[in-house]
């Protein structure tokens, strides 16, 4: 039986490219935001996003889950203590990547990945639209 493609990768084993993505996603906890390639911003975004999910948890086992992948402890400290909290009222979307300038050596394409901490507020037309539905229906 042929083993299935999973497409191409970023490094040259399986196990580089986890232990890079570890290696990006510590780095992006710890500073808010980083600067790397396109296609590796691409492929850190789910991983971050599914580590900040279990760090809303806040449980022992989320814990350790998160220490599978982020082996400096105080940056899994930090993740579960202010990031988290400051991710409370979101429900998803925590990362967002912006495209910059081509690097100058080689021309990759370049782009920072970094935590979305604005508050969210809810989109003006659904507000509308919600109070509208909820006059109709108290005069009905």
């Amino acid at each position: 039986m042929p083993t299935p493609k999973q497409g191409p990768r970023l490094a040259s084993s399986p196990a580089h490219e986890r232990l890079m993505l570890a290696n990006m996603a510590t780095s992006l906890f710890q500073h808010g935001r980083i600067v790397t390639t396109l296609p590796k911003a691409k492929r850190l975004r789910p991983l971050a996003e599914r580590l900040v999910t279990f760090a809303k948890r806040g449980d022992l086992h989320s814990r350790r889950r998160v220490l599978r992948v982020i082996r400096d402890k105080s940056v899994v400290h930090t993740l579960f203590t202010s990031i988290a909290e400051q991710m409370k009222q979101r429900e998803g979307g925590y990362t967002r990547i912006v495209k910059i300038a081509p690097r100058r050596g080689d021309t990759a394409p370049q782009a920072i990945i970094e935590l979305v901490v604005e508050p969210v507020s809810p989109k003006k037309a659904v507000v509308k639209e919600a109070e509208a539905a909820t006059k109709v229906a108290a005069e009905a």
